[in-house]
């Protein structure tokens, strides 16, 4: 198995020839997703058996039923959830990482690729104002970005109780942690709390966004500002794209002494688009922030960058020690991704950014990301000279929200699989203030009007 014999020859070939030719799809076809299980056993019945299989059978049996019952994220007709769309000099690095088995947890064992993350992480960095010290990793999503963030947060917040009161518990009768969230907080950040049994203050938002002024609010109608560990605001929601008021909130944590985190998954990219980079003022003054390149900027999956203001802080809660992790601490001045998030090995997911950012220059980044923001403005546009549909709110990223006067619910999920299986786009309907809308998630910068256009247009 880990020679290179006439078998895996065989595969070298077949296997590159497939990457070529998916690689080489322009547009890349939206594919069906959902099969009934059945089909997929009898598929794949007999595979996964003490005998050994011709590969090309193999191949032939994911590209044939496997590949097609999924729904391709990279396709310029995918907009809903958030889409992705990877640079193919992305994809092809992506492959050459995954040929090279590269192991990304300590500069012992991966220096070049951590320099060249580690080049990339600067350059976010950079674009949020964060200082010089700033730094972080590469982690697998959103979520374990959050989780790892957070968990920096609650520990600081231990450490200066111990400092104030000589104890790292949190004054109160239930001892608990707990962090200021609007309720438009991505869902993972639910999930996060619950794992680092911390409890949410939630912020009451006016028009779905947090302020400064509504989060300063909540905290003293709670009463009880000692038991905030953090403050989380987001950087651009996946439902609506909105952004939180970043500025008020930093000041209201610089004022109380507590973490300011950003979650920018999603949104955060926007970072790089002129035209909207006055949104995220505030930002700056984060002590953690996280982005999802596998989003917005245009990596493949599973790729999300994380930020500390004060990584050595991250570093003294996340560094897991051993006999056999000694050798990779020896040298303080090296840099080991393992100690800055809940993980310990890690693929050197960061490298495939680095090198499409490289290919391009960061310049196309930026107009890929304004053609997105221009095609939800024109969306807008459309959609309100349309008399039978409501834009629900101006956009701000590259979401839009609107409705079909006279829907039900059953109507927005007819019209969305009736979309999807005439290979037209992939829009799947969500929920606004407890109704069934519409909504666009444009990201991918091949995405046309013409296509909204014929999307709307069997919305009669």
């Amino acid at each position: 198995m880990h020679s290179v014999d006439a078998t895996t020859e065989q595969m070298i070939r077949s296997v590159l020839a497939y990457a070529e030719n998916r690689l080489r799809l322009d547009p890349v076809p939206l594919d069906q997703g959902a099969r009934d299980p059945a089909v997929l056993d009898a598929a794949l019945h007999g595979l996964l058996d003490d005998l050994p299989h011709n590969p090309d059978q193999v191949l032939g049996v994911y590209a044939s039923c496997l590949a097609p019952a999924v729904i391709s994220a990279d396709s310029p007709r995918f907009l809903g959830f958030i889409p992705a769309a990877p640079t193919k000099a992305a994809l092809l690095f992506d492959m050459l990482i995954s040929c090279a088995s590269i192991q990304g947890i300590s500069w012992l064992e991966a220096a070049g690729a951590i320099q060249a993350e580690n080049q990339v992480l600067r350059l976010i960095a950079d674009r949020a104002g964060l200082p010089g010290s700033a730094g972080g990793c590469f982690v697998s999503g959103g979520s374990a970005a959050n989780l790892s963030a957070l968990m920096v947060a609650r520990e600081a917040a231990k450490r200066r109780a111990a400092a104030d009161s000589g104890s790292p518990d949190r004054p109160g009768p239930d001892g608990r942690w707990r962090v200021a969230v609007s309720s438009e907080a991505h869902s993972s950040i639910a999930a996060t709390l619950r794992i680092l049994e911390m409890d949410a203050l939630t912020v009451p938002t006016d028009d779905h966004r947090m302020t400064g002024a509504a989060l300063r609010a909540a905290i003293e109608a709670d009463g009880d500002p000692s038991s905030l560990a953090a403050v989380v605001a987001t950087s651009g929601t996946t439902n609506a794209g909105i952004i939180d008021d970043l500025a008020g909130a930093a000041a209201v944590c610089r004022e109380l002494g507590t973490w300011f985190h950003v979650d920018g998954a999603y949104g955060g990219a926007g970072l790089f688009a002129p035209s909207i980079r006055r949104a995220y003022d505030g930002i700056e003054h984060a002590d953690s922030f996280i982005v999802d390149p596998h989003k917005w900027l245009f990596a493949p999956f599973d790729c999300a960058a994380l930020l500390y203001r004060d990584p050595a802080l991250a570093r003294s809660v996340h560094r897991q020690d051993a006999s056999y992790l000694d050798v990779i601490h020896d040298d303080p001045g090296e840099w080991n991704p393992t100690d800055y998030a809940y993980h310990l090995t890690r693929r050197a997911r960061g490298l495939p950014l680095w090198f499409s950012l490289a290919v391009h220059g960061v310049r196309a980044y930026s107009d890929a990301i304004e053609a997105a923001l221009g095609l939800a403005r024109q969306a807008a546009a459309e959609i309100r000279s349309r008399g039978e549909l409501e834009l629900i709110r101006e956009p701000e990223l590259g979401v839009v929200l609107f409705r079909r006067a006279g829907w039900m619910p059953a109507q927005y999920a007819e019209w969305a699989d009736r979309l999807l299986r005439d290979q037209v786009a992939f829009i799947p309907p969500t929920s606004w203030e407890g109704q069934t809308v519409a909504r666009f998630a444009f990201l991918h910068p091949h995405t046309t009007m013409d296509l909204v256009r014929e999307i709307l247009d069997r919305m009669h």
